[in-house]
């Protein structure tokens, strides 16, 4: 058994730690105020390659797999950029993952490449306000119009839409009364984003607000049959083989913004003096933090395992849910640790924990809950009866 990163992760981190050291807290702490996209890092990211870390190597990206892609997400978001820097380059390195696996030659030549230069921006929708976690029950609508669909219905949280050209949009193509089962009649559609049909309204959020979550309306958008990616009513299938590595990268970034909070905090425990003494030399303020790493390295090793067995198409299911779930919780903690730290300047934006904090405080609840993780553990890893 070996725990040492080989070459070509140590050059990632490496790289991506150079190019995010153009762009310190006070960046990204603007970003977020000013809800502006950071399209400087992107950029340079795309500038770097890094978008097409996961695209295959003929598609013009680097082919590599979920361990690389986990890497630079995780060293972006520890750099201090936290959601921001990582939810602004997620999609493009693995949201076409559905595309690679099951789109055509033609889907896959068209856009793939453009996705890999930074060119192409692509959102995914699938969640709505009244399905929530249960996708077999969404309502929007894809009714066949000669050699294509016409689309209606509303996605909610689609982030990235008021930047995207193009959203991964599933779409009922059979009604539900009339499917064998619920899963049936489900189809992905590489939609267009920027049709009169469509309607973006991004929501009020708590953080992460350089990134636009947006509630999308679809009124009788034309999708031609060249857009849709494989076949029609499988897209539950599409989705489904891509959740454990969305798993596995979200809780990379869970990691990587505990990381970034440590650090702050121990900086600061260890600069600030009080009654005469660091505030770090008391136990009360160092056990926390101490905790708080021993958290994040006990996640960080599940990340890589259900990394590794996803590289190597093993059954990974257990490992990717148990990582994002503790990554999420280590996350937070190391957050939430940072705050208290600072006492009253944790609150203070200047100190910039307290966006950590707020964008920690995500991952707990997207892109699944806590309690739907658990759900899985206890079903598929104890054999419980399932809950829902």
């Amino acid at each position: 058994m070996d725990f040492s990163e080989d070459s070509e992760q140590q050059a990632i981190r490496s790289a991506i730690r150079s190019i995010c050291t153009r762009f310190p807290d006070e960046y990204w702490a603007e970003a977020d105020a000013s809800h502006t996209f950071p399209w400087a890092f992107y950029q340079a990211m795309a500038q770097g390659g890094w978008l097409g870390v996961a695209i295959p190597a003929e598609y013009g990206g680097s082919g590599g797999g979920i361990t690389a892609a986990s890497v630079v997400l995780e060293e972006v978001a520890a750099s201090g950029a936290c959601m921001n820097g990582a939810s602004a380059i997620h999609m493009s390195i693995f949201g076409m993952q559905p595309v690679v696996l099951h789109g055509d030659a033609e889907l896959k030549a068209r856009y793939l490449p453009k996705v890999a230069t930074g060119d192409l921006h692509v959102a995914f929708g699938v969640t709505e306000p009244d399905a929530g976690l249960d996708t077999t029950a969404i309502s929007t609508r894809a009714v066949r119009d000669g050699a294509g669909y016409r689309v209606t219905g509303r996605k909610v949280w689609t982030s990235k839409a008021l930047e995207s050209a193009r959203v991964l949009l599933l779409a009922r193509t059979t009604p539900l009364s009339e499917c064998e089962r619920r899963t049936d009649g489900l189809t992905l559609l590489l939609a267009d984003l920027k049709d009169p049909a469509v309607a973006i309204r991004p929501i009020a959020k708590v953080g992460r607000n350089a990134v636009a979550s947006c509630e999308v309306s679809y009124d009788g958008l034309y999708v031609p049959e060249s857009d849709r990616v494989g076949q029609e009513g499988s897209g539950f299938r599409y989705l489904l083989d891509g959740l454990n590595a969305e798993r596995v990268l979200i809780a990379a970034e869970a990691v990587g913004i505990g990381r970034a909070a440590l650090r702050r905090a121990a900086t600061y425990a260890g600069s600030r003096v009080v009654f005469g003494r660091p505030i770090g030399a008391n136990q009360a303020v160092s056990f926390p933090l101490a905790e708080a790493h021993a958290r994040l390295m006990a996640a960080d090793l599940v990340v890589r395992q259900a990394a590794w067995l996803i590289d190597r198409q093993l059954p990974s299911g257990e490992q990717a849910n148990t990582a994002k779930f503790l990554a999420a919780e280590a996350g937070f903690a190391a957050a939430d640790a940072a705050v208290q730290v600072h006492g009253g300047f944790g609150y203070a934006s200047e100190y910039h924990v307290e966006r950590y904090w707020r964008e920690a405080r995500l991952l707990r609840i997207a892109p699944i809950p806590q309690e739907m993780v658990l759900n899985y553990l206890a079903e598929h890893a104890l054999g419980l009866p399932r809950a829902y």
